[in-house]
């Protein structure tokens, strides 16, 4: 009697979908910190495209009668000007929002070109290995040696104080940690069967990094990108706290910091208050949902 093969049911071809969603389902239930992370996230988004809709008042207008009014819920203030104003007379709220555009602008830009060049080098490195692997480990070991907010300093004060040298100087501390991330997952995987299956029937170098070892390694790409975010955003709020980063009249929050405290000490908080809630806020709901990200995409938690 002749064996035949046993047909497996279209149904069980699809189990691990509906399985996934089961998951999904339950990680939110156990972890909803960082779904309400995201939507702060996506509401910090919104706010900063549709900042000339939501804003009450050009963030740059000054007007020198108005300075240093409180907000509208202290004695004083005035409901035109909700969070008050600053030391020359500017919407505190405006700024706070058009600042969003500015603190988002660099964080996405300067994660998303640390991610192409991080991950492109991390690729090579690890697949090609010898003199390759080597110089590139090198590069990255000499970075990480130098303190990198110095070298932040150093490169700005030479180069100038903008918004493309900052994010350059951003994507310059962060490629290394998807660079180094990447080549030890190559290294791990170029050995395996489908990799060598792949390089047996003709694929090419290329396809091999694109098709068969980069498509494993994006969860966890995109988990450190989001956490890396929230780094970058500190990094420009505090480059911009020293007069280096984002230059005036362009609202920052780290330059909003700036501009208020030298008058905390006269009980003057809202001018510094506001924006420093803004970048804690910010930071913790992106690190909200990088973990909760995290904890989605590990395998070992997905059951």
């Amino acid at each position: 009697m002749t064996n035949q093969p046993t047909a497996i049911h279209p149904s069980l071809v699809t189990a691990s979908r509906p399985a996934r969603w089961r998951a999904l389902g339950r990680n939110l239930w156990r972890n909803q910190a960082g779904p309400l992370g995201m939507i702060v996230v996506a509401l910090l988004i919104f706010m900063a495209v549709a900042a000339p809709l939501l804003a009450p008042h050009d963030p740059t207008d000054q007007d020198l009668k108005l300075r240093l009014l409180p907000p509208a819920w202290i004695e004083a203030g005035d409901w035109a000007y909700p969070l008050g104003t600053d030391h020359l007379g500017r919407d505190i709220l405006s700024r706070v929002i058009f600042g969003a555009r500015v603190s988002l602008l660099v964080g996405f830009s300067s994660v998303f070109f640390a991610v192409i060049i991080g991950t492109i080098l991390g690729l090579l490195a690890g697949y090609h290995g010898g003199w390759l692997d080597d110089g590139i480990s090198r590069v990255i070991d000499i970075q990480l040696a130098i303190p990198y907010f110095l070298l932040a300093v150093a490169l700005i004060v030479v180069l100038g104080s903008s918004l493309p040298i900052l994010i350059f100087v951003l994507v310059l501390y962060g490629w290394t940690v998807y660079a180094r991330l990447v080549r030890a997952q190559t290294y791990s995987v170029r050995g395996r069967d489908y990799v060598t299956a792949a390089t047996a029937v003709g694929a090419s170098t290329n396809r091999l990094l694109a098709r068969h070892i980069l498509p494993n390694m994006i969860s966890i790409i995109l988990v450190i990108a989001t956490l890396e975010l929230a780094t970058m955003i500190i990094f420009e709020a505090g480059l911009s706290f020293l007069g280096l980063g984002v230059q005036p009249p362009t609202p920052s929050w780290g330059g909003m910091l700036a501009d208020g405290r030298d008058y905390i000490a006269a009980g003057i908080w809202w001018p510094s208050m506001f924006p420093g809630l803004a970048i804690t806020l910010t930071a913790l709901a992106i690190n909200l949902a990088g973990d909760w990200l995290r904890d989605l995409w590990d395998p070992r938690k997905s059951q």
